[in-house]
């Protein structure tokens, strides 16, 4: 039954999950050996490269993920958001996946706002810029001017191979970002955590 913690919270009052008892394998690290066809060359001299990797799944069986979900990178933290943090979500080309998966958090499942993690519909207002998809000509402006509206310290989170790296089809994001969160797309809880750790916690 897939929404038992829903009925475990009506009948304990814990609505949310302390941790995910199933994460989808193919959004975790991904651990090999040998030579493979890697369209995105995630996979180089034996080693995986998290930031370009597409899921897609042609290193299989060589390469199998580990359900290690915290592939994240952060390069700095921002205690100074403990107690609020508020994302601006930009959507610079995606196919929709990325999308989906930030909407996740904001769920009764997941329920950021518990963590004081909230979404913004303003740049003006935001604490972090999240950027999912490739950079597409005509977004390369609006970005510009999404990131200059923000106030200091401004935070990039880029979310997803193809903010990062381009994927298979693009561009990545031209902006220095605070955090990375690979995959195609990544799974909620890895967002989520991300997100608590740029705060600090």
């Amino acid at each position: 039954m897939k929404n038992w913690w829903f009925i475990r919270g009506l009948r304990k009052g814990v609505m949310t999950e302390k941790y995910p008892k199933e994460i989808a394998e193919w959004s975790t690290e991904i651990q090999g050996e040998g030579t493979v066809n890697c369209p995105t060359n995630a996979i180089k001299d034996g080693k995986w490269i998290k930031e370009r990797c597409i899921f897609c799944r042609r290193c299989y069986p060589n390469y199998r993920p580990n359900l290690n979900p915290r592939i994240y990178t952060i390069n700095k933290t921002q205690p100074l958001f403990k107690r609020s943090f508020y994302l601006y979500p930009i959507d610079s080309g995606t196919c929709g996946g990325c999308n989906m998966e930030l909407k996740l958090i904001s769920s009764p499942e997941y329920d950021m706002t518990r963590f004081s993690i909230f979404f913004t519909n303003t740049p003006r207002h935001a604490d972090a810029l999240v950027v999912m998809g490739v950079m597409t000509e005509k977004m390369k402006e609006v970005l510009k001017k999404a990131y200059e509206a923000m106030p200091e310290p401004k935070v990039v989170i880029l979310l997803g191979a193809c903010a990062i790296s381009g994927g298979i089809i693009g561009e990545g994001v031209p902006l220095e970002a605070v955090v990375e969160i690979p995959g195609c797309p990544p799974n909620p809880f890895t967002i989520l955590e991300a997100l608590m750790k740029v705060k600090g916690k």
